[in-house]
């Protein structure tokens, strides 16, 4: 299988697995990909996810040239055949997700990182989006996310002229949130899920929703977002529960509900 799916507590694991072909997404990688994040998002166990790659030289290398390139020319115009609902665009996911960015990260696989909420990088992570020297641009949210999440310049610099960074880089303009040696990379991104395991679920997921809807808006706009999504949780067992657990000194033993 292209797509790799395991669940241990509480957290969802999603291994990117050509690397045969350094994880590259062809057609059917992309329906298993999508298959992956929907069971991820309609399963009630499962409150955060780690998506990663299979071996060491790659995280993503991004779109097949040969596979993928072809089918999304040959479907042009046709979003409901090339574009199936994933965390590219398409399917609101507020459940939070991991990176855990092993080798090289480009393309389509930096937009798989782009659209995650955490990343964590190996040493010998290398970044970048070279869709200009192949005469295109990024097409699964490259050109959005990036210039969004580090400063423009850089942004720029990367998606103008096809160069990538390293991971040293990349954690110093702000694109990852840790870099640590290969062997360290999966023990780190578990790190990061299992905190974000420990919130009330509900709150994590009305926090991420507020984050990234409201980017989209105004700022009065996001403000009455935000209290209204406030407002839903003081309504919430997880509210009480938490609430409680704070006055009594304990720790809360959250419900989802």
């Amino acid at each position: 299988m292209d797509i790799l799916c395991e669940k241990k507590d509480r957290i969802a694991y999603i291994t990117l697995n050509r690397p045969e072909a350094l994880n590259s997404f062809n057609p059917d990688m992309l329906y298993e990909f999508s298959k992956a994040l929907i069971d991820f998002r309609d399963d009630d166990e499962m409150l955060t996810a780690i998506i990663t790659g299979a071996g060491s030289k790659a995280f993503c290398a991004g779109a097949d040239i040969k596979t993928m390139l072809p089918f999304l020319k040959e479907n042009r115009g046709k979003p409901w055949v090339t574009s199936p609902p994933t965390i590219f665009r398409g399917l609101d996911l507020w459940k939070p997700v991991v990176a855990a960015v092993n080798g090289a990260c480009l393309g389509g696989g930096l937009e798989v990182a782009l659209a995650c909420d955490v990343r964590v990088a190996s040493e010998n992570a290398r970044f970048g989006v070279p869709e200009v020297t192949l005469g295109v641009i990024p097409g699964w949210g490259g050109t959005q996310r990036l210039s969004r999440l580090i400063p423009r310049a850089i942004a720029a610099n990367l998606l103008l002229t096809g160069r990538p960074i390293n991971a040293e880089e990349a954690y110093r303009v702000g694109l990852v949130n840790q870099v640590v040696p290969e062997k360290e990379l999966m023990p780190a991104a578990e790190e990061y899920a299992k905190a974000l395991c420990k919130p009330g679920p509900q709150a994590v997921r009305a926090a991420k929703q507020a984050m990234v809807r409201g980017s989209e808006m105004s700022l009065n706009e996001g403000l009455a977002l935000e209290q209204t999504l406030f407002e839903f949780l003081l309504g919430t067992e997880d509210y009480e529960e938490g609430k409680n657990a704070f006055v009594e000194k304990r720790k809360p033993v959250f419900k989802g509900k």
